[in-house]
C-alpha cells in the first residue's frame, strides 16, 4: 500500500473518528476494494478498527491509538533509527509507539537483534518476527503504558549493559532538556541509561513545544534526537551546540 496513502487513510479516520468505505474511497479517489485492502492490512497492524462496512478509530486510551497518530512520521523515524543497528548488536528499547514502529522494522529488515525492553506492547508488536530475541524486564506492571517500572526492574538493568538504547520524549525545555509525563517511568528509564553507551531519543516534532512533568534527562546525557523536519531551527542549532547528532526525516 502506498504509504502517502496510508498516512492520508489514517489522518481522515483520525479527523472523524467513524467513516464508511464508500465515503473513504470517493475522499482517496480509489475504489471500494482497494480501501477494504488498505483497512485490512492497517487492522492488523492495530491502527485502526472495521465495523459493518465502516472504519473506525481506535480507543483514545488504547496504546493502538497513539501508534496511528502522525503514523507516516513515526515510521520514518523508526526506519532511520533501525539503520543505526548492526546485525548481532544488542539494543534496549524504552517504549511507546515510534519505539515500537523500530522494534518491528528492524524485524522487517531481518536483522538478528537481542532487544532489551521495558515494554510488552512492544514484545507482543513484534512477536511474528523469528530474527528478533526479546528480553523482558520484570517489575511493576503499568497496565495503561503495558510497560513494567520500579526498584525490581532497575535491580535487573544492572546485568546489562549496551552500546545504544532507544527511548520517546514528552516534551523538552531549552535549558532542562527533556521530559516525561511518569515519574516511575522516567525513573526507570534513567536506570536503563546508566547502562547504555548512548542514548538515542525518537520523537516528532510536536514534544518540542515545552516542558512535562518531570524532567527525564539533560542535554548532556543525550546522544542523538531523530526527529522530522518540522523541527524549529533555533532548536536544532541548540541541540547541536550541546555536542547532540540531531537527524531529521
Amino acid at each position: 500500500m502506498p504509504v502517502k496513502r496510508t498516512e492520508q487513510l489514517l489522518e481522515i479516520v483520525n479527523q472523524r473518528k467513524k467513516i464508511n468505505v464508500s465515503e473513504l474511497a470517493q475522499l482517496l479517489n480509489v475504489s471500494k476494494v482497494t480501501v477494504r485492502k488498505d483497512l485490512t492490512l492497517l487492522e492488523q497492524h492495530g491502527l485502526l478498527q472495521r465495523k459493518h462496512g465502516f472504519a473506525i478509530i481506535n480507543n483514545p486510551d488504547d496504546l493502538n491509538y497513539r501508534l496511528a497518530q502522525n503514523y507516516d512520521t513515526k515510521r520514518q523515524i523508526a526506519v532511520k533509527a533501525a539503520n543505526l543497528v548492526h546485525d548481532n548488536e544488542t539494543i534496549m528499547i524504552e517504549s511507546g509507539s515510534t519505539c515500537a514502529l523500530l522494534a518491528e522494522e528492524l524485524g522487517k529488515q531481518g536483522k538478528h537483534v537481542t532487544i532489551v525492553t521495558i515494554s510488552y506492547f512492544i514484545a507482543n508488536y513484534v512477536e511474528k518476527f523469528a530474527n528478533l530475541d526479546i528480553f523482558l524486564l520484570g517489575g511493576k506492571y503499568q497496565a495503561n503504558s503495558q510497560v513494567v517500572v520500579g526498584p525490581l526492574t532497575k535491580k535487573a538493568l544492572v546485568d546489562f549493559h549496551v552500546a545504544k538504547l532507544f527511548i520517546g520524549t514528552d516534551g523538552f525545555d531549552p535549558k532542562q532538556g527533556f521530559f516525561g509525563n511518569d515519574i516511575m517511568r522516567t525513573d526507570t528509564v534513567q536506570a536503563m541509561a546508566a547502562n547504555a553507551e548512548q542514548l538515542i531519543i525518537l520523537t516528532d516534532s510536536s514534544k518540542f513545544s515545552g516542558p512535562s512533568l518531570i524532567r527525564q534527562f539533560t542535554l548532556d546525557e543525550v546522544s542523538r534526537v531523530i526527529t522530522d523536519n518540522q523541527l524549529p531551527a533555533a532548536t536544532t542549532t541548540l541541540l547541536e551546540q550541546r555536542q547532540i547528532n540531531v537527524e531529521k526525516i
